[in-house]
């Protein structure tokens, strides 16, 4: 990579800029998560009541997992962070289950990669919601098929973790082949 009009590299800005840009925004997610508990020192009545966006995530996982089933003949029970698939499992929604910290490294590495801002945008959104709809379908699949066992063979949120960063790598790659080619195009 060639440096830019202002001499730095673009290797350079990217490596610095990715973990910024992940720090910035897992720690915004963790910070937010405490003003918005009840235990947390800094609790906001007013923001978890308003713009809790972290548990609107959760509603939204669990009410979307919740009608998919009943569409398929299963009769699901659902409070704030469960849900009960009759007959089934009973799956608890913390918040390592909800993405943020595949979501926040995703976003933060489109927003460090050079490349068109039009692009990035729709990237982002389009693996935003991939990423949600993959957690989805783990939430059903668990609902209907996981089988606690006190005998310790894989942490379902391990096998999400590395299926999930597969297909971002995958993607990733398409995606940073796209920019770079039409980088070249505008250089032409």
């Amino acid at each position: 990579m060639k440096p830019n009009k202002a001499g730095i590299n673009p290797a350079l800005k990217f490596a610095v800029t990715l973990p910024v840009a992940f720090g910035l925004l897992y720690g915004f997610y963790f910070a937010y998560l405490g003003i918005t508990s009840h235990t947390g020192k800094l609790y906001s009545p007013f923001l978890d009541k308003h713009l809790n966006f972290i548990d609107w995530l959760r509603y939204v996982l669990i009410q979307s997992s919740s009608a998919i089933l009943n569409l398929l003949g299963y009769q699901t029970k659902t409070n704030a962070d469960q849900m009960l698939v009759v007959g089934h499992n009973l799956i608890h929604v913390g918040y390592d289950c909800l993405g943020f910290g595949v979501m926040c490294f995703f976003t933060a590495f489109v927003i460090a990669y050079p490349g068109q801002l039009r692009v990035k945008f729709y990237f982002l959104i389009a693996g935003l919601i991939g990423i949600q709809l993959i957690n989805l379908a783990r939430f059903i699949l668990l609902s209907l098929y996981w089988r606690y066992t006190t005998v310790y063979i894989s942490d379902h949120h391990t096998i999400f973790n590395i299926v999930i960063y597969i297909l971002i790598a995958i993607s990733l790659y398409f995606y940073t082949r796209y920019q770079d080619k039409a980088l070249l195009r505008r250089k032409a």
